[in-house]
């Protein structure tokens, strides 16, 4: 039987595992993609990322390819049985580079992931490749592969990551169980082409008599979901015939005008895999989480996975960082993999009551929510969404008890700055792609030892001294700092931030979240802390 070897391998070739391919080439990683299928399914499955995800994909330099085929700013509406808006999630914030609610079309989005793959010589997609089997030892992993020509090779990898799917067979092979719960009620999803409707939202109407969905999708596009109802028979209402007359039901005779491209019924899951790590195998995605589609964080669970996963592996295989790091990916990802599931089942039964007295108490109930302006605000900015915080793991708080107001283990912001040249930049454009160290008017690298320094210039960290906007001699004499990259805070965010955490040190992972916040005084101590997690 044929050998191959690699660094890398990912089973899976749709976004997931596709971006993970990109930040194993960004680290110098080599890598082999496994995808089965021969190409990309040609309509829309996933249709909501938002500002995290959108900032993921900034990483890999995709987000502004993909971004031109997305809808920025989308409005998210509750409609009540009387065709009435009862509450309203419009985000206008971008406190991570992006907006917060993006509607777009996952065929588009992996036309151009994989468009740009070539940029990496490392990475290889085999399309119309079969894992059959994997088998795992202190050395690496060996996986058993059927090709596209139905001939059998081995493919040995010192890691692998399970990108594909629900029904994973890596998941599968490594005996981990999905725990959680199937959904009694099918929809049926029905994504059409020529709209014409003046709807320029998403739109979730909680109509007791059969709840249903209309999603205002890129290029003429529109999703529409109706909730079966018990005792309807899913074959029937599949039916073109059907699925015409639901429509028409809301938008009359221009339902005659669509073009039906796909009718499915789906079956919604909430689970998470008993475990997302198994010695030398990850698991990102579907594979290791499924969400109802409510909160429209299934795909965006996934890209967080990925960003989380690939330095920690790179940093691995490079000699950067001992093995047991990978540990720390199931820490930090599972409990906030978690609780948006929890929130898509409550968004969920929100949406999908069909008892007329239970819909109007809930119809009430957000009606008096949206008259109490603090209440309102929450609504609108979607700060209902949890956050995702790292509590255990790869970071270091030095307070023994955490508070509300920790911003260590949570995403850094990522404003605008201005860069010693006077161009304006996102933040994570200067923080590079490893650690960075941001001081607030103080130049973080200047107490160090050269012991420290020496440890840190391994993994390619970056100082930053983030300055006032304006507070050089002048335009052309901003202010500089020694062995330090110098911004301008040309907004005044980075200045509210380092205000509300009082510290004015900041050390921020590859994957933009905060490992630490301290001072000049305490930083030595802090990176050796950090050092130690790492080794």
């Amino acid at each position: 039987m044929k050998q191959d070897k690699t660094q890398v391998v990912i089973v899976g070739g749709g976004p997931n595992g596709i971006t993970a391919a990109h930040y194993m080439g960004l680290y110098g990683i080599d890598c082999v993609v496994l995808e089965l299928a021969d190409g990309i399914l040609p309509y829309p499955r996933a249709v909501g990322m938002d500002d995290e995800a959108l900032r993921v994909l900034q990483g890999i330099d995709i987000a502004e390819l993909a971004s031109r085929d997305m809808i920025c700013n989308v409005p998210l509406r509750y409609y009540n049985a009387r065709g009435v808006c009862f509450a309203e999630v419009k985000p206008s914030t971008a406190h991570y580079g992006w907006p917060m609610r993006n509607i777009f079309m996952q065929q588009l989005l992996e036309g151009t992931l994989r468009e740009h793959l070539g940029r990496h010589p490392g990475v290889e997609l085999r399309q119309g490749h079969e894992m059959l089997d994997l088998e795992q030892d202190a050395q690496g992993v060996t996986l058993q592969v059927r090709d596209a020509q139905s001939e059998l090779y081995q493919l040995h990898a010192q890691y692998v990551i399970g990108a594909d799917g629900g029904r994973s067979s890596v998941r599968k092979k490594l005996g981990i169980e999905l725990l959680g719960l199937t959904h009694p009620r099918k929809w049926v999803v029905v994504d059409t082409a020529n709209d014409t409707l003046d709807a320029p939202y998403t739109a979730l109407h909680a109509d007791p008599q059969r709840p249903f969905v209309c999603i205002y999708l890129p290029y003429q596009q529109r999703r529409w979901e109706f909730m079966l109802l018990e005792g309807e028979d899913e074959s029937t209402m599949c039916e073109e015939a059907t699925i015409r007359g639901l429509i028409r039901g809301h938008i009359g005779n221009a339902a005659d005008d669509l073009e039906i491209i796909r009718i499915r019924a789906y079956t919604h899951n909430s689970r998470v895999a008993a475990r997302f790590v198994e010695g030398r195998v990850a698991l990102v995605g579907d594979a290791a989480h499924i969400s109802p589609p409510w909160a429209g964080q299934g795909l965006n669970s996934g890209l967080r996975d990925v960003v989380n996963i690939a330095w920690k592996i790179a940093a691995i295989i490079q000699g950067r960082a001992s093995a047991s790091i990978l540990a720390s990916y199931d820490q930090e990802r599972r409990g906030h993999a978690t609780d948006l599931i929890a929130l898509a089942d409550n968004m969920g039964a929100v949406l999908g009551l069909t008892n007329p007295l239970m819909a109007g108490v809930r119809d009430w109930l957000f009606q008096a929510v949206n008259s109490v302006d603090n209440l309102r605000s929450h609504l609108l900015e979607f700060k209902f969404k949890p956050k995702a915080t790292i509590t255990k793991g790869l970071v270091h708080h030095e307070r023994a008890e955490l508070h509300e107001d920790d911003l260590v283990g949570q995403l850094f912001i990522q404003p605008t700055v201005e860069d010693e040249q006077g161009q304006r930049r996102r933040l994570d454009e200067v923080l590079g792609h490893s650690y960075a160290v941001l001081g607030y008017r103080v130049n973080p690298n200047e107490p160090l030892s050269d012991e420290t320094r020496a440890y840190w210039a391994r993994w390619n960290t970056r100082f930053i001294q983030v300055n006032r906007s304006r507070s050089g001699k002048g335009r052309n004499q901003p202010l500089s700092a020694s062995q330090a990259i110098c911004v301008e805070d040309v907004d005044n965010r980075l200045g509210e931030w380092f205000t509300k955490v009082r510290d004015c040190v900041v050390v921020v992972r590859p994957d933009r979240f905060v490992a630490a916040i301290t001072t000049p005084e305490r930083l030595e101590g802090v990176l050796r802390k950090l050092a130690e997690q790492l080794s």
